[in-house]
């Protein structure tokens, strides 16, 4: 299978390659860190690729997905799971051009690769896109409102996008659940902690993600909550 994935140079995304190249998947990705690319290129040789792009730069999304298209086909699985949290604030005290960052990020990052992506994916008609959504896209929580902004609107993005989609595709927001990654613990420090390490979740996540398909399209998903 082949699998795309934003975000890839550290926390959830970074335990997803590990884990789905160990499970003999190829991976293509992307982040902006070169050092976090360098290590897995070191790692993962071809035929895996892995870029450094900024999701929210839309003509760079644009010429790494005409390169990932043209080497690799259209992805089986796309995953948008870029994205950064606020420094805790109340919303009036959020400067504005953090406030943009993180929609930059979040919301307009994930539309730039569904732009760049999506078009050969629905011209064979096959493939699921999994846009990454939190607790904080369904509820919310005191000083982290930009956050919460960006990920109830990929709730209502990606379901929107779920009933654009031809049968036999799929458009699912996820909820990957707590994990103690660099973004927890911006928010609750050492507390983050206490929940499992990135790497353990994929290990139950990334066969949960290979189950996605179009029986699924437009639910509002966490990690190991669908009936087949």
């Amino acid at each position: 299978m082949n699998i795309v994935i934003t975000g890839i140079t550290r926390g959830l995304g970074r335990a997803l390659a590990d884990e789905f190249i160990k499970m003999g998947h190829t991976v293509a990705g992307c982040g902006r860190g070169a050092e976090g690319i360098l290590d897995l290129r070191f790692t993962y040789p071809a035929p895996h690729d892995f870029s450094v792009v900024n999701v929210a730069d839309a003509a760079k999304v644009d010429l790494w997905a005409e390169r990932i298209l043209g080497v690799h086909g259209a992805p089986d699985l796309l995953l948008n799971n870029a994205g950064i949290m606020n420094q805790l604030a109340p919303l009036w005290k959020v400067p504005a051009e953090e406030f943009a960052r993180v929609v930059n990020v979040n919301v307009t990052g994930v539309a730039n690769v569904i732009r760049s992506f999506v078009p050969a994916m629905v011209e064979r008609k096959k493939g699921v896109i999994v846009n990454l959504s939190s607790g904080w896209g369904r509820s919310v929580s005191p000083e982290v409102a930009p956050y919460c902004a960006s990920k109830w609107a990929i709730e209502g993005l990606t379901k929107a996008l779920a009933e654009e989609l031809p049968k036999g595709m799929a458009a699912i927001p996820l909820n990957p659940g707590v994990i103690d990654t660099e973004m927890l613990r911006q928010c609750w420090a050492e507390g983050a902690a206490s929940y499992q390490k990135a790497a353990a979740w994929a290990k139950t996540a990334a066969p949960f993600l290979l189950k996605l398909g179009p029986k699924q399209n437009g639910q509002s998903l966490s990690v190991g909550g669908f009936e087949e």
